[in-house]
């Protein structure tokens, strides 16, 4: 299984959201910090899900680093995020 298919996983566990979008932007910082051969470490993540409803944005960015866990935000180097 792919990066973006173990996050796509771990976010639908987590969060059940009506709209989850992973994208691999890893080709657009070629020659960057923490870019690696073969892509999977600079990935965008737009996500909605009545489970944020009520948080502040750090703490929807802290709940989706936490369902995330260390096993996978360990192995990227960048993770943008959009949550609603």
């Amino acid at each position: 299984m792919g990066m973006a298919e173990e996050i796509r996983k771990a976010l639908d566990e987590a969060f059940a959201p009506e709209r989850l979008e992973v994208v691999d932007e890893s080709e657009r910082h070629r020659g960057h910090a923490g870019y690696r051969e073969g892509g999977e470490s600079h990935f965008r993540v737009t996500i909605r899900a009545s489970a944020f409803k009520d948080l502040s944005r750090v703490e929807r960015h802290r709940a989706v680093h936490k369902a995330l866990g260390p096993e996978i935000t360990g192995r990227i180097h960048a993770l943008a995020l959009d949550i609603g």
